[in-house]
């Protein structure tokens, strides 16, 4: 009786130092999680800071508004270059490695921008632009830790993390340069992107993903071991459901990409505001931003199937394209900002989640940087067409596109099945 009940009370422990275990995984898993927040809202404010400094910088050292618009191509081509290049990097070395590649890119980043006396070192220091991706790197982190289920929800949190960027850094950029110069905001982000950095070395594990997600199958086998291939590219466009969901991503928010582009020039010509009231009008955008993303995208995602909210921000997207169509004073637009942002929200972590589903787990950070590169190509090509088009027909062409695109899309994902198939590893 004694050794029975002995045994009996070995097996209890033994049960309860595995619930603990268990326990402490899911707190770390979570802590993670948080951690990689925090990476990204800090990777957000600096980048804002420098956005809302560089055309300030530009005209100081003489760059008139055609080589300013050369300064911003040269960026989105390395950022749509740099996506997929960072995306494998993560795949081969981990999240982790990314991530630090990805801050200490943007401190060397800061550090030129901060000598940067004339046109060619302002130029030079785009170059670092190639490897910071910061909020794909979180993604990688978050999409390694999470189960399918939980995916898209802790994806949809970090458009809270983009909304205090937009925020914060807007501001903070804005007060430092004009206090106490044009420069000290560069100083700000290179002491930030640095403290960023060592933050991933010390909170970020040195493997994130589960044990069995090592063992690659004879299906995920990558054929080609370099960090850029067309090869690769078009291997993972393969997998089922994987080239259709990523054409309705990339064209349901080309129209407004193309809008928002303009949007300086509509702001002042078309809406008649001034530099503060856009100031305004953008910490507008980023409060909207973490509502929808913060409040609305993580319950809606655990109430819904993924094919639901991705036909239904397409829906919302087609009424945006009305609304703006028919817009004609900034408070009208302020109406239309609500839909606006949950739509763009939604599709872009829906479509997050459905594709590193859709692909083996050895490829979610290929396919996250496929992804992040969708935003930078629109701000490659965008200005050229986006200036023809406010041109020739005015703000109302950019709605009635984006009334036809998406309307098109809806028609299609409603009478297409689309084979949404979750990959195992």
């Amino acid at each position: 009786v004694s050794t029975m009940n002995a045994k009996t009370s070995s097996a209890g422990e033994e049960e309860a130092s595995g619930m603990s275990n268990e326990t402490l995984g899911e707190a770390k898993r979570r802590q993670v999680i948080r951690v990689a927040y925090v990476i990204a809202a800090l990777d957000l404010t600096f980048l804002f800071m420098q956005m809302g400094l560089m055309p300030y910088l530009a005209k100081s050292l003489g760059l008139d508004s055609v080589g300013f618009g050369y300064l911003q191509t040269i960026f989105g081509v390395l950022q749509l270059v740099g996506g997929y290049i960072f995306g494998r990097f993560a795949d081969q070395f981990g999240a982790r490695a990314a991530l630090i590649l990805s801050c200490a890119s943007g401190s060397f980043f800061f550090l030129l921008m901060s000598l940067s006396t004339n046109i060619p070192l302002l130029f030079l220091s785009r170059l670092p632009g190639v490897f910071m991706h910061g909020i794909p790197g979180a993604q990688k982190v978050i999409t390694d830790v999470t189960t399918p289920s939980q995916r898209a929800g802790a994806l949809g949190k970090l458009g809270f993390c983009f909304g205090a960027g937009i925020i914060t850094g807007s501001v903070v950029g804005g007060v430092l340069s004009t206090k106490f110069g044009v420069y000290v905001p560069t100083y700000v982000g290179l002491v930030g992107s640095l403290i960023n950095t060592l933050i991933a070395v010390v909170w970020i594990p040195s493997q994130t993903k589960p044990k069995s997600d090592h063992h690659r199958t004879e299906h995920s086998t990558s054929p080609s071991g370099s960090l850029f291939s067309i090869r690769e590219i078009l291997r993972l466009m393969k997998f089922p459901g994987v080239m259709e969901v990523f054409i309705v991503k990339v064209f349901a928010g080309f129209p407004i990409g193309l809008f928002m582009i303009m949007f300086s020039i509509i702001s002042m010509d078309f809406f008649g505001l001034e530099a503060v009231e856009s100031g305004y009008l953008m910490s507008y955008f980023g409060v909207l931003q973490m509502v929808v993303q913060g409040l609305v995208v993580g319950n809606l995602a655990s109430r819904c199937s993924e094919m639901t909210l991705l036909r239904l921000s397409v829906f919302v997207f087609a009424c945006v394209g009305l609304g703006m169509a028919l817009m004609r004073t900034v408070w009208h637009y302020c109406i239309i900002a609500a839909p606006l942002v949950f739509a763009f929200s939604m599709l872009a972590t829906i479509t997050d989640s459905i594709l590193t589903k859709a692909v083996p787990s050895s490829d979610t950070g290929a396919m996250l940087g496929i992804c992040a590169s969708v935003q930078p190509l629109t701000r490659t090509v965008g200005p050229t067409i986006g200036g023809v088009l406010y041109k020739q027909f005015g703000v109302s062409s950019f709605g009635y596109l984006q009334l036809m695109v998406n309307l098109g899309l809806f028609v299609y994902l409603l009478k297409s099945k689309i084979p949404l198939e979750e990959m195992k590893s």
